[in-house]
């Protein structure tokens, strides 16, 4: 079977695992490789904080990408030929995504030569985050088409993102749920080796303080400012908030958190490399989630490894799978600070139950791994070429 990625990730663990299945003989291919000059929007501003190995244990191939104008934001910005050769000498071919030239050049030659074609998406609504009422009506035309008539199965990492593929009338055999996930194990491993105290140290902030977490660009998307608000609004004793990353809105947050007279209580840290952001969940008690466009969310995933409960608003994919209402987190309505003003307030009176929710969402981790993901997609692999 042959995967069509953008990129390399930090989430090729389940590759791992496949390539160790002898069900399965998997290549990836790559239309581009980390290279700064296709990374020139706000969007991509993390991509340099990757700094775990992505590329090592599965099989892999970096395609000569033929763009004028290569970029990871344009259509256009990929373009790789050598896709046309690796689908027709491959049984079965897995797409991630519709974004790129090259990924339509991977399902025309899929479906030229009658290969078994399967197509993944996040994809949570038919309204883009960028605006453009004209992209929703294609999407509305294009997405039943191609989900009913060009891909024999539609791979989907969340409840969310299966709701809404059904929504657009796609039958629900059609459509597999592929866990969304990070590398458990290494989270896991790296969060108990981390030393609390000393990081909290590092912060300034109490060994016996309760720690809220942001963690995501500061693009208005992710409505940062909502967690600024919610946290001062509620006024517990003996709590921080810390912010990690990095964005067009940095100095607006800093400038809200002294507008808001909390500026001794908020820790700005700057972007953390991948490899260390375990220890800054292990440092924490409660992670704050509150975009209002987030197709799935992977900080939910690691702070949850890490035995640390979530808060996440509803228009983040991951909380429908992942957040049991009072047990391993919250979820409430995007862009309400009042209510997430009411949760905070009700976690950080109580310590114990914070003590309990970050167990169960540890625990919940436990069935949402990458070996889950590997397992699923062989079987809808499967499933494809019996059809």
């Amino acid at each position: 079977m042959l995967l069509v990625s953008a990129q390399p990730t930090q989430n090729a663990a389940p590759l791992r695992i496949m390539a160790e299945d002898p069900r399965v003989d998997v290549l990836t291919a790559y239309c581009s490789l980390p290279d700064p000059k296709l990374f020139r929007d706000a969007e991509h501003l993390t991509r340099g904080a990757f700094d775990i190995p992505m590329l090592d244990g599965y099989a892999w191939v970096g395609l000569r990408n033929y763009s004028p104008v290569p970029r990871l934001s344009r259509f256009y910005g990929l373009i790789n030929l050598g896709l046309i050769k690796l689908v027709a000498t491959h049984d079965c071919t897995i797409v991630y995504g519709h974004s790129y030239l090259s990924f339509w050049i991977a399902i025309a030659t899929a479906k030229v030569l009658g290969k078994p074609l399967l197509l993944t998406t996040d994809a949570t609504y038919i309204e883009s985050q960028y605006g453009g009422s004209w992209k929703a009506n294609i999407k509305r035309k294009l997405l039943p088409l191609l989900y009913n008539r060009v891909a024999d199965l539609v791979l989907v990492p969340s409840t969310m993102s299966k709701r809404f593929i059904c929504s657009l009338g796609v039958p629900e055999d059609r459509v597999v749920i592929t866990p969304y996930v990070v590398d458990n194990e290494y989270i896991a491993e790296a969060a108990s080796l981390a030393d609390r105290k000393q990081t909290r140290k590092v912060w300034r902030i109490p060994g016996d303080a309760l720690v809220v977490l942001f963690c995501a660009k500061f693009l208005v998307r992710k409505r940062p400012q909502d967690a600024l608000q919610a946290f001062a609004r509620a006024n517990a004793a003996e709590s921080f908030l810390v912010m990690v990353g990095d964005g067009p809105l940095a100095q607006s947050l800093r400038e809200e958190a002294t507008k808001l007279g909390i500026e001794d209580r908020v820790r700005f840290i700057g972007l953390v490399k991948y490899s260390r952001l375990p220890e800054v969940y292990a440092a924490s008690d409660v992670l704050v989630f509150p975009s209002e466009h987030e197709p799935y969310g992977l900080p939910v995933n690691e702070a949850m490894i890490c035995g640390v409960p979530v808060i996440v608003s509803d228009r983040v994919g991951a909380g429908y799978d992942l957040v049991t209402e009072g047990e391993t987190g919250f979820v409430y309505p995007s862009g309400d600070v009042d209510r997430l003003t009411e949760i905070l307030s009700e976690v950080l009176c109580d310590r114990e139950k914070l003590k309990r929710m970050g167990e169960a969402a540890r625990g919940r981790m436990e069935r949402w791994s990458p070996r889950e993901n590997a397992e699923t997609t062989i079987e809808a692999v499967e499933a494809a070429m019996m059809s």
